[in-house]
């Protein structure tokens, strides 16, 4: 999950201290709450908002009708109001048109939609199939998404870990997981190249220049470590954690903390299952988390060993579970809701567009037929229709997470009477 910059939310009402051996303590501290994701959406005037440039989309798009979507007298709803409200608080947000940010929906086309939404007087956690079809066919319109290749691409999954840690070092709790640390510099190109709009580079001075960051090896070895926000009890499970990009903690105080992303080092990423492979320790077809675990448990002195190939490193800040329902923050700043949510590539799909995916069940051929919102991007996300379905938190959703990669083809439900999908 490509998340967005580090804030100071407190786990409980205290303030919290991890106190750690090798990396400096994170403290944070109480924080407003945000906005439940049931609270009555409040919808701004359409004069509010700024006239920014539009965003060049890469992809074609074709009008099609709601009989063209396989599927869709099947489909269900659940959790489909509530996901279309909390998408309409990403939409109505003001808009800065930075291009350093991913393409969003064009908030001027949502407005009369999503206030139609807040007027509908309908319950935010409502499942009525009738009246959430019928206002879907009523304001919205199917738009078929193609590129270069064509119209169909692979559907993956990813889903958010539940693994156990400490907020302090001790016994099993060894492995730490950082908060970006106070040297990391984000430099955006494109403030001095416009060419190069939308392209940052990540590093540190050192003197009077600026070299790339630190890799996972140098910052582990480091005496001046970032911030630990928490300590995990397994290798593997932290570094999985960090290549979904979020997870939640089981703390052994009792409590539950997310970890959620906030930065990253800007080193290249490496598969640990290739390593593997490429040393011959395990074929490549059987590099799974389950068998890499193994061969950490049966290998204790290579571990650092093995994830050390991986330059590059994640870098989290903590977050409340407030609601077990609710995922964590997508790239596009509101909430994740399981298998409603997906990351997509915003050159061709703008962030805020709910969509209809049609693809099949993970190593099935079983449809899987359903509406869903882009809320998401990750760096392997690229391509028309190229999608990434998120199925929610825990050992289940890893099990049919790990299964997906299908194929698929996506329409874009956009405003009627607004055009073609378009992006700010």
């Amino acid at each position: 999950m490509m998340k967005l910059r580090l804030l100071t939310l407190s786990v409980s009402s205290a303030v919290l201290l991890a106190a750690c051996s090798g990396g400096t303590p994170f403290v944070s501290v109480d924080a407003p709450e945000a906005p439940a994701i049931d609270a009555p959406l409040t919808v701004p005037p359409l004069s509010s908002f700024a006239e920014t440039s539009a965003r060049q989309l890469s992809g074609q798009y074709t009008q099609a009708s709601w009989s063209d979507l396989p599927g869709w007298e099947q489909a269900q709803v659940d959790n489909l109001w509530l996901t279309l409200l909390n998408n309409c608080r990403g939409l109505m947000r003001p808009i800065s048109g930075s291009l350093t940010i991913p393409a969003r929906a064009t908030p001027q086309a949502w407005q009369p939609v999503c206030k139609a939404v807040a007027e509908s007087g309908q319950p935010a956690r409502s499942n009525d199939a009738a009246f959430v079809k019928n206002f879907l066919q009523t304001h919205l319109m199917p738009w078929k998404v193609s590129g270069a290749n064509g119209s169909r691409n692979t559907v993956t999954g990813y889903y958010e870990p539940v693994v156990r840690g400490s907020l302090t070092q001790g016994g099993v709790y060894q492995w730490p997981m950082y908060a970006p640390p106070a040297d990391l510099l984000t430099i955006d190109l494109g403030s001095v190249y416009p060419e190069l709009a939308g392209k940052r580079i990540r590093g540190k001075l050192e003197g009077n220049k600026v070299v790339p960051y630190d890799t996972r090896e140098q910052i582990n070895a480091s005496a001046n470590k970032p911030p630990v926000i928490a300590w995990l009890d397994d290798p593997v499970e932290a570094f999985f954690l960090q290549i979904q990009g979020s997870g939640r903690v089981l703390l052994d105080n009792g409590e539950t903390l997310r970890l959620a992303y906030a930065d990253h080092n800007g080193r290249p990423y490496t598969s640990i299952g290739k390593w593997l492979a490429d040393k011959g320790e395990l074929p490549i077809s059987q590099a799974s988390m389950q068998n890499i675990k193994a061969w950490a448990k049966a290998n204790p002195g290579r571990v650092n060993e093995m994830l050390n190939a991986n330059q590059a490193m994640v870098f989290f800040r903590p977050e409340k579970v407030t609601d077990e329902a609710i995922g964590p923050k997508g790239a596009y700043g509101i909430p994740l809701i399981a298998q409603r949510s997906v990351a997509v590539d915003p050159t061709f799909v703008p962030l805020g567009s709910p969509l209809f995916l049609s693809t099949t069940q993970p190593g099935s051929t079983e449809p899987l037929q359903t509406v869903v919102f882009a809320q998401d991007t990750g760096a392997a996300i690229k391509g028309a229709a190229r999608t990434d379905f998120f199925w929610g938190s825990g050992p289940e959703a890893g099990n049919l997470a790990g299964k997906m990669k299908q194929q698929g083809e996506v329409w874009i439900l956009w405003p009627k009477q607004a055009g073609a999908p378009s992006a700010r």
